[in-house]
């Protein structure tokens, strides 16, 4: 089933979930054997992931940006305009950054962790909850 492309029904039915678990971003030329990262992106300069802040340290890794992740449950379409833009701002105007990484079905948004109660109530301002 295709994703939805209606910017104001993506807002509306976005339901950002909060997880409880704080990450970090890594790098390195191959990722350890046994860890298990929520993302990956292969650059220029090696691997860059985001894996649990715990399985970092536990395997030597140094972290940067610790960050709290938000899923957006509504399933957004990769070819959505202006969805991630919105958000973006938003928090942005709130003095909050956010790395944002798109799943086939669902927005990832990973902001700083001391502000992720800041960001929820931004995104469910958005909702207009």
């Amino acid at each position: 089933m295709p994703g939805d492309t209606d910017l104001d029904r993506l807002l509306a039915g976005m339901a950002p979930l909060l997880h409880p678990e704080r990450y970090v971003w890594v790098t390195a030329p191959a990722l350890p054997s046994g860890l298990d990262p929520l993302a990956t992106i292969r650059e220029d300069e090696g691997l860059s992931a985001v894996v649990r802040a715990d399985d970092a340290a536990a395997h030597g890794l140094r972290g940067t940006f610790p960050c709290a992740g938000i899923t957006l449950r509504v399933h957004s379409a990769l070819e959505a305009v202006g969805f991630l833009a919105v958000i973006a701002r938003a928090l942005s105007d709130a003095g909050i950054s956010t790395n944002a990484v798109a799943g086939f079905h669902h927005d990832h948004l990973f902001v700083p962790w001391d502000r992720r109660d800041d960001a929820m109530a931004v995104l469910r301002e958005l909702t207009g909850d």
